[in-house]
This record gives structure tokens, C-alpha cells and sequence, in this order.
């Protein structure tokens, strides 16, 4: 059987297997007994925050850490996402560089030039970006859409992955 959507359904299937294993009280009280190495855990977590399959049981290691210092944490965190998001912006950047400028000569993106060059693009990426939701689809519109410079988007990274990621630990 050939799924028609197999990404799409392995991201399903990663968030029902996160929410099976965060469910699991084992889990959490092997989260909670973490103790000092939660910042850590934090940071690791963060990483894996931006990315496709990951990000689902990062969130779930979030929900469940309630940690000592939830700012601190939620720093930590949001470090490691930008370092994620660092990665994504590198490899968009170069690796889909020419076909972004082939797209770009489109008649049907030349004609929404408007909406290219407007804040809604970077409303639609903060919102990618902050969420739980992969980061890479936001990370790949700046990267190929804007002329986003990269200090900019670490700017624009740690701080809506901390707010996203401080959520998260206050749930």
C-alpha cells in the first residue's frame, strides 16, 4: 500500500506516538527526576523543537519537564532552536537557491509580488517559527523569499522560539 501523503502522515504519526509516550507516567517522572541536567535536556530539546519529526516530542518533553526556572529554561530552549534554525536557514539558502530564483520568475508568484514583499509573508513564517509546528516551512520562506539577512533571523528565532517554548513549560 502506497500512502498518498507519506510525510504528511508520518508527521501524524510522530505527534500520536509523542502523545502515547508522554502519556506514559514513567516518562514523566524520568523528566522530572532529571534534576540539573533539565537546562541541558532543554537545550537538546530546543533543537529538535525546529524540526519536522522531532518537534512533537520535543513540545511533549516541554509540557512535561516543569522545571525550577522556566525562564531560564525557556532560554535554554530557545538557544537550541536557533541553532536548529541556523541549520535549516544554511541549507535552504544554498541547497534551494536556484530553484527559490527560478520560482521567483513565475508568472503566478510574480503576480502575488505584492503579498512576497508585504509583512504577511513574515507574519506567516513568526507563526511557523513560534509554534510547535515544524520550523522548516517558515525558515525555508525567509530563507528563499525574503532577503532576510541570518543575524536577523537568529534575532527573529530565539526570541519567538523562547515565547513558544516558554508556553510550552507553562502549560
Amino acid at each position: 500500500m502506497q500512502l498518498k501523503y507519506p510525510k504528511l502522515a508520518g508527521f501524524v504519526l510522530a505527534i500520536i506516538l509523542s502523545y502515547v509516550l508522554f502519556s506514559n507516567p514513567s516518562v514523566n517522572q524520568f523528566i522530572q527526576g532529571l534534576g540539573e541536567l533539565k537546562i541541558i535536556g532543554a537545550f537538546i530539546a530546543g533543537m529538535f523543537y525546529t524540526f519536522g519529526f522531532s518537534s512533537p516530542f520535543s513540545a511533549g518533553f516541554f509540557i512535561d519537564l516543569n522545571p525550577q526556572s522556566i525562564l531560564l529554561t525557556g532560554i535554554a530552549g530557545g538557544i537550541g532552536a536557533l541553532i536548529g534554525d541556523i541549520i535549516i536557514f544554511r541549507f535552504a539558502k544554498t541547497y534551494f537557491k536556484a530553484e527559490f530564483k527560478k520560482l521567483k520568475s513565475e508568472k503566478l508568484i510574480k503576480s502575488a509580488g505584492f503579498v512576497l514583499n508585504s509583512f504577511f509573508l513574515y507574519i506567516i513564517a513568526a507563526i511557523l517559527i513560534a509554534s510547535p509546528l515544524p520550523d522548516e516551512a517558515g525558515i525555508t520562506i525567509i530563507a528563499g523569499l525574503t532577503k532576510m539577512k541570518e543575524y536577523s533571523l537568529a534575532i527573529i528565532s530565539i526570541t519567538l522560539n523562547t515565547i513558544g517554548i516558554l508556553i510550552l513549560i507553562s502549560i
